[in-house]
């Protein structure tokens, strides 16, 4: 083999290789731009998903089938959607009820579970802070 031929066979797999590279750069950045449209329409999704939780939990005070008075319901968000005073209306509150609203496949988190724990060993309380004389001068 002549050194013409070495040159032309190097010079062949150099170009082949160049046209690889940009054939795989395309390639990546063409899969790189579907992930990140499907990254945005999963990030969408979600935000869609989250949002209408949030709407549904402030909502449903005045959804049908809610137990409770709306009137006597009070939105805390968190650790827990709502407090229900039963009996506030008629000037005599007989019962404070926890209520978490949860919609789809949603589960309590750690923190709402926790609370949940506490309120069913009876670890609740009642406590009256008074502010100091000093402090509302």
């Amino acid at each position: 083999m002549d050194l013409l031929s070495v040159i032309l066979i190097v010079l062949a797999a150099a170009i082949a290789a160049w046209l690889g590279y940009l054939l795989g750069k395309a390639v990546m950045k063409q899969r790189l731009k579907e992930d990140v449209e499907d990254i945005r329409k999963d990030a969408i999704k979600r935000s869609r998903a989250v949002l209408s939780g949030q709407f549904s939990e402030q909502l449903a005070p005045f959804l049908p089938d809610f137990p409770w008075k709306p009137t006597e319901a009070r939105f805390i968000g968190k650790p827990i959607d709502f407090l229900v005073f039963t009996g506030m209306d008629d000037k005599a509150i007989d019962e404070v009820v926890f209520v978490e609203v949860k919609s789809g496949g949603s589960r309590l988190s750690s923190v709402e579970r926790s609370l949940r724990d506490a309120i069913k060993a009876k670890k609740v309380r009642w406590e009256e802070y008074r502010v100091p004389e000093k402090a509302t001068r």
